[in-house]
């Protein structure tokens, strides 16, 4: 498995949603989701629209750990969901494979639209995890609070959620870079 990075410029979050959306509603919404919720994009994929249609939360029980997860819907989130789902069913998938109407997307095809937004923008080390790292990235540079970040994503500790999102090897970028010897 290759190693992925969160997209840490919130300008470039943007100009990839803004992309996204040209190409398709579709994924720009998986997008959205990824970088607002911080779910796996296994449990992205499994959500129907009955599980965000005038819901304040998304509730569900994680594929990967089993665990039951309950999150909050942000406001703008929220806002492109309704648009998005406006003429749906409530038994559809929010993120339909265009070849299988009654299938959601398939991992790989998720990788592969992320794949081509990295490309456009000349981004490495970019996958479906990037989503999730994206969120957790940001939450933590906006809160500073690892502890309630752990607790989103799930993890066993602290230390495992800042080497997730990328902190302790920036910070230790950060350090050598300042060091001055001479």
């Amino acid at each position: 498995m290759n190693f992925v990075e969160p997209i840490r410029q919130q300008g470039l979050i943007h100009d990839i949603a803004a992309h996204l959306k040209r190409r398709s509603e579709r994924d720009y919404i998986m997008f959205l989701i990824g970088v607002y919720t911080g779910l796996r994009i296994s449990d992205i994929l499994k959500l129907k629209v009955r599980d965000v249609r005038n819901k304040n939360y998304i509730i569900l029980r994680e594929q990967k750990t089993g665990k039951q997860q309950t999150l909050e819907i942000n406001p703008y989130l929220k806002r492109e969901l309704a648009k998005y789902i406006i003429n749906k069913d409530d038994d559809e998938y929010l993120i339909k494979s265009r070849q299988n109407l009654d299938k959601p997307l398939t991992r790989v095809q998720a990788y592969r639209i992320l794949k081509g937004a990295a490309k456009h923008f000349r981004l490495q080390s970019i996958g479906c995890h990037t989503l999730r790292k994206t969120f957790g990235y940001h939450f933590y540079q906006q809160y500073k609070d690892v502890v309630t970040l752990q607790q989103i994503l799930n993890h066993s500790h602290p230390s495992v959620t800042l080497r997730y999102i990328g902190i302790e090897q920036e910070t230790k970028n950060t350090a050598i870079r300042k060091l001055k010897l001479f």
